[in-house]
């Protein structure tokens, strides 16, 4: 059960191109967010579509193929774990982000 542990999957498409940083280090780092869609049906009868944003992380090789690779629109697959942290904005007020560490990608559909 141990590989189970803070273990993601998601299926969802771009929201906009991956953001791609080069570090100083000669690292690579991509950033970019998927759209997860579910659907329901409310007390009324109504079809309710939920959609939620996760932001996604990718370092290395992962970050060089989502930068030839991914773009707007595309439907991917992505594995990874849950991570959180803080930051301080320019204000200096704290900031909480809640982001995907993709280990692996998938591209799907067309």
């Amino acid at each position: 059960m141990n590989a189970l542990k803070n273990s993601v999957q998601l299926i969802g498409n771009l929201g906009n191109d991956p953001e791609i940083v080069n570090l100083e280090s000669g690292m690579k780092l991509a950033k970019f967010t998927i759209a997860t869609s579910d659907s329901y049906k409310n007390a009324k009868g109504e079809k309710v579509e939920d959609t939620q944003w996760h932001n996604i992380v990718a370092w290395g090789k992962t970050a060089e193929i989502v930068e030839n690779y991914l773009t707007k629109g595309k439907q991917v697959a992505v594995e990874g774990k849950l991570t959180h942290r803080s930051y301080e904005n320019k204000e200096g007020e704290k900031r909480y982000i809640t982001e995907i560490k993709c280990n692996e990608v998938l591209m799907l559909g067309k």
